[in-house]
């Protein structure tokens, strides 16, 4: 087992269902989706990514490493604003760039916006197992068996068609293929492995789904579960971090404003 992906220890978010913890963090960012104040948006990235080193369950410089590429998803989603953005306070202007009070600050609350959503994808995703997801929903809201174990089947897929990769790889070289240089040694290369890649993944999933007919995942008829998945005392303890968490940025976004924008899609201050 890879040691990187196994937390270090286990919180409440890993202890509580599933279930409940998807519909909030699909409720959180509905919450950031619709967020147009600034502080508030702010606050909500600081508090959600807190909450992320404290419930995540890994070590604080796994996590910290994780956190650092916010800053790329930062500027990522907030230069185009920032820089081609409409409005009429002008900063700087140079070219095709131009840069007003108005775009700067509508960018940095896109920028806050992304890493909000990715510091909470980024919690739930490191505290649920996708088995356990998967059995949730499939015992919760009835989802279908034969799409979730489908999901199953193909998320334990992607190892193996990474590992047939490096096989092949290794194989090339010691068969001395060598890849050639321009447009043509990348389409030669991509030929090389795209072809025996794709027919080795059609069949295995044909044989997937052959045995998944063979045992009856059709949806059809009561199914018993080896895994049940069940609602515990960590449940409500898991929904009171997630409210406290937006209260506090609510309330920090009121006590201590930062920026004084009450809406940012129409003017860049009060």
């Amino acid at each position: 087992m890879n040691t990187w992906l196994t937390p270090s220890a286990i919180t409440w978010m890993h202890q509580a269902n599933p279930v409940l913890k998807l519909l909030f963090v699909i409720g959180l960012f509905f919450a950031a989706l619709f967020t147009h104040r600034t502080d508030f948006m702010f606050y909500q990235a600081v508090v959600f990514t807190l909450l992320l080193f404290w419930q995540s369950g890994y070590s604080f410089w796994k996590v910290l490493l994780l956190v650092l590429s916010f800053g790329l998803v930062f500027i990522s989603s907030s230069s185009t604003m920032i820089l081609f953005g409409k409005g009429d306070m002008l900063w700087w202007e140079w070219g095709l760039f131009r840069i007003t009070e108005e775009s700067f600050y509508r960018g940095i609350h896109i920028g806050f916006k992304s890493v909000t959503i990715a510091s909470e994808g980024l919690l739930f995703v490191l505290t649920t197992s996708s088995v356990d997801m998967f059995y949730a929903l499939m015992q919760k809201i009835k989802l279908p068996p034969k799409y979730a174990y489908s999901f199953m089947a193909s998320i334990r897929l992607l190892p193996m068609v990474w590992e047939e990769f490096l096989i092949r790889r290794n194989a090339l070289r010691i068969r001395g293929a060598r890849s050639l240089k321009g447009p043509r040694g990348w389409i030669a290369g991509i030929k090389m492995y795209a072809v025996p890649l794709l027919s080795q993944s059609i069949r295995r999933a044909h044989r997937v789904a052959v045995a998944m007919e063979a045992k009856a995942f059709d949806g059809n008829g009561r199914r018993t579960y080896y895994y049940p998945s069940r609602f515990s005392r960590y449940d409500p303890l898991a929904a009171a971090i997630f409210i406290a968490a937006i209260i506090a940025a609510l309330a920090l976004s009121e006590g201590l404003p930062l920026f004084h924008i009450t809406d940012v899609r129409y003017s860049a201050s009060i």
